[in-house]
């Protein structure tokens, strides 16, 4: 199905790994980057990706980008919205501005970036939406109220939206990754491995991979759904309470 894409976030762990997927499988990618110009345009000439420069965080930019993306003369066949924001507080510490900004990042930016590509989806009667949500949309974990909140938020859009937009040939999933061996798992990476019953935290091109599949032809009838991507991780704790 490869044509345009775009994808939010992609200078990071598993932002760089699906650029790069997805280049690799004939998709004209473009994606988002904040602050790492020099990653950016790394990515970019080893890719052949376009890279756009988007603060998720500021709204009015994100506004515009999507009414830019709505302009263009050949529309997006995807969207990928891998970008994340996280605070991490107990709720008698949590700074609600701060909260604030991890909804705008995971959801809301995603919302409207979805209103900048999903007409021309629908109207060519192709497309497919995917969001990276997380395991911890679904799992109790103490000081994450605030990304865990949003990422739950974030799996109930793309649900509605499924619905919205599955009669016009458009699936919108979401891909929930466990621990995945990027910066982001840091020190604690050696341990962690020991509760997953694959015994290793998985890789960024394994996410990728998911999205990749996600994206084909084949995937057509996936709709609506959160593939997990955890190494078992997940029903793991579930059978342990």
């Amino acid at each position: 199905m490869a044509g345009a894409v775009l994808v939010t976030g992609g200078t990071g762990g598993i932002g760089s790994a699906l650029v790069r997927h997805l280049s690799a499988e004939g998709w004209a990618v473009s994606f988002t980057w904040r602050s790492d110009g020099a990653a950016a345009e790394a990515l970019a000439d080893e890719t052949g990706a376009e890279a756009i420069r988007l603060d998720l965080a500021d709204r009015a930019a994100v506004a515009a980008c999507a009414e830019a993306l709505a302009e263009r003369d050949a529309s997006f066949a995807a969207l990928v919205h891998n970008a994340g924001a996280t605070h991490d507080a107990l709720a008698a510490t949590l700074d609600i501005e701060r909260a604030a900004e991890v909804m705008q990042v995971n959801l809301f930016a995603f919302m409207a970036l979805v209103k900048g590509v999903v007409r021309g989806m629908t109207a060519a009667r192709r497309g497919r939406i995917v969001a990276i949500g997380a395991l911890a949309a679904a799992r109790g974990t103490v000081g994450n109220g605030a990304y865990a909140a949003s990422k739950s938020a974030l799996e109930a859009y793309v649900r509605t939206l499924a619905v919205e937009v599955g009669r016009r040939g458009v699936t919108a999933n979401v891909v929930a990754p466990g621990w995945i061996d990027t910066a982001m798992a840091g020190d604690a990476a050696s341990g962690l491995a020991k509760a997953i019953p694959a015994q290793r935290l998985g890789t960024a091109a394994e996410v990728a991979a998911a999205v990749g599949f996600l994206l084909r032809d084949g995937a057509a009838y996936v709709n609506g759904t959160t593939l997990t991507v955890d190494g078992g991780l997940g029903i793991a704790l579930a059978a342990s309470k």
